[in-house]
């Protein structure tokens, strides 16, 4: 069957498109992406502006429509830290499920964590043991912990990429003392994760997903060749070190040049950075690996267990 999954988040709206059955690697036919930047129209009051939602409306309009062209047979609409947390979120989602014609399944944090962890452990198997995940969204940090399928810690911070670059880096470029005050705030906000953590047995393997933390991989990171063909990406902890100032002492659109960097990621990868770089010292992670796979797959595997 051919399924899709639209996922809107706070940076961006994505569409998957992948031919799929219970038991098969699902296979990926399309995918379409465009920039929203939701946290550029949020108001004081938490709300979502009226242009804003207008956008959002708009490209999930052309998200139907384009599944519609591939065959989608199934088209399922998930949402995660931007609509789930803005004061006129269920408003914004009868507005989109109005344009896509199907329910819109608004994510909590750790139900997006768990949803990416199992689309990991898909990807990597049983054979990489205990997985310890870092997922950077717009909005969220999410980090998940476990051996098995559904993982034993899932949590949810608001440390996401955009969501730090518009609260602490105002600036294009940032200041020293801006990129000083996101350090210090992420640091106090994952002490709660190290104390979570701290029972835990150490993992295997280290994974991180999400595009913010692959571009970051391609910018510092390293490709070593694997054991099924497909290349592995490293990123260790002293390769992004030295790219943060290197990166906060250039503006905006100069960051575009860099390899990985993609032009909407231009404004807020300095802040993905500061938050991957802090979440990797405080839980003493050397080196991680960057799955292919991550939320949306996550979301089709599980829907795949509910098919007869």
């Amino acid at each position: 069957m051919r399924l899709g999954v639209l996922d809107i988040g706070s940076n961006t709206v994505n569409l998957l498109v992948a031919d799929a059955r219970p038991g098969v690697r699902p296979a990926t036919s399309t995918a379409h992406r465009s920039v929203l930047r939701l946290m550029r129209f949020l108001e004081p009051d938490g709300s979502i502006g009226e242009t804003g939602v207008a956008r959002l409306v708009d490209e999930a309009r052309d998200a139907r429509r384009i599944a519609e062209e591939h065959g989608v047979e199934q088209l399922l609409t998930i949402a995660t830290s931007s609509l789930r947390e803005a004061t006129n979120g269920a408003d914004a989602i009868a507005r989109v499920e109005e344009v896509t014609g199907v329910p819109l399944q608004v994510l909590d944090g750790p139900g997006e964590a768990r949803y990416t962890f199992l689309a990991i452990r898909r990807w990597f198997g049983w054979s990489a043991g205990r997985l310890l995940m870092l997922d950077i969204g717009g909005g969220s940090l999410e980090i998940a912990s476990g051996a098995d399928e559904l993982p034993d810690i899932a949590l949810s911070l608001p440390l996401g990429a955009g969501r730090v670059t518009v609260g602490f880096l105002p600036d294009d470029p940032p200041t020293p003392e801006q990129v000083s005050a996101l350090r210090d705030h992420v640091k106090d906000e994952l002490t709660t994760v190290v104390e979570a953590m701290a029972d835990q047995p150490a993992p295997n393997r280290v994974v991180g997903s999400s595009k913010t933390i692959r571009s970051l991989a391609r910018l510092a990171g390293a490709a070593l060749p694997g054991a099924g063909g497909e290349d592995r990406v490293i990123l260790t902890r002293s390769g992004l070190k030295g790219w943060i100032p290197r990166m906060a002492a250039m503006p905006a659109e100069a960051r575009q040049q860099l390899p990985g960097i993609t032009p909407e990621r231009t404004f807020q990868i300095v802040g993905g950075a500061v938050v991957l770089h802090a979440a990797m010292k405080m839980l003493d992670i050397d080196e991680l690996e960057v799955s292919p796979w991550a939320l949306r797959e996550g979301v089709l595997l599980r829907y795949l267990e509910t098919v007869d």
